[in-house]
């Protein structure tokens, strides 16, 4: 049985009153409470009541609680809540309409290179095995991971780069893909690293791939999809200038440099930040 708060301290003071006038006579009367305008919230229910201070018969555990009304209050405060934080968190951001506007318009020219040179669209799952890119341990993506165990026990990774999941996917075909490959993508990715200056721990990026193509064309043809999407945008050699990298060469500098072997990817490392992270 239910009794809303209201008619419970309605029924005790009545009780309460009843109590002074009888005494210790013998009670047998029924007492029924009322919600005005409800239906009946008690009835038939017989209750003893022994005169304040002590005597014969029982004593309503509600009555004799002298921090009933405490207790009832105490309970609200305790449920109160939390202010919700209204930042997204660190190192992330919010995209709102004119946001999107923007963003769209930007993703929409590099689909459109993308078409005319003939490069297809591909995506990933954005959390992939954590395994797929601690297999190249030494490398500064390894300790860069948004890594947890989920519920299942396998440990995942938000995934930091775009070129493990293209490799993935292209192995699990087992060679079952016409080459030449060309395949683009706009990865949104995710790295735990220091934030600087347009550097956040979240970005998308632009990725363009040829598999199966031995020579420098694909290269060359990449470079020129590069200078296209800059016209297009009206950015000019004024603007951004195009930097060519190749692993072989520089590892040919650090070879002549007295580099070993086993520091080559810690020193590609920190040539890529020397231009990135002020020093």
């Amino acid at each position: 049985m239910k009794i809303s708060c209201t008619a419970m301290f309605t029924l005790l003071l009545q009780l309460r009153r009843a109590s002074v006038a009888s005494a210790f006579q013998q009670p047998a009367r029924i007492i029924s409470a009322r919600n005005v305008g409800q239906r009946s919230i008690a009835s038939s229910s017989s209750i003893l009541l022994a005169k304040e201070g002590g005597g014969g018969g029982r004593s309503s555990a509600a009555v004799a609680d002298k921090d009933l009304l405490n207790k009832t209050t105490s309970d609200k405060q305790s449920n109160k809540k939390v202010a919700l934080d209204t930042n997204p968190p660190k190192g992330t951001r919010d995209f709102y309409p004119a946001d999107m506007r923007l963003q769209s318009w930007l993703f929409n020219q590099w689909r459109q290179v993308a078409a005319t040179y003939g490069f297809s669209e591909y995506d990933a799952p954005v959390l992939e095995s954590e395994s797929l890119y601690t297999r190249k341990a030494g490398e500064e993506v390894t300790q860069q991971l948004y890594n947890f165990e989920d519920k299942g026990g396998r440990n995942v990774a938000l995934r930091p780069e775009m070129t493990p999941s293209l490799a993935r996917m292209v192995m699990a075909k087992k060679g079952g893909l016409p080459l030449p490959l060309k395949w683009y993508s706009i990865p949104q990715c995710w790295r735990y690293e220091r934030m600087t200056r347009g550097r956040r721990r979240e970005h998308y990026q632009w990725n363009m791939d040829i598999w199966g193509v031995d020579g420098i064309e694909a290269e060359a043809e990449l470079l020129s999809a590069m200078v296209m999407f800059f016209k297009n945008v009206g950015l000019t050699a004024d603007d951004v200038g195009i930097k060519v990298n190749s692993r072989n060469v520089i590892g040919e500098v650090l070879t002549e440099l007295g580099v070993p072997e086993e520091k080559f990817a810690a020193t590609c490392v920190l040539v890529d930040k020397l231009e990135k992270v002020p020093l």
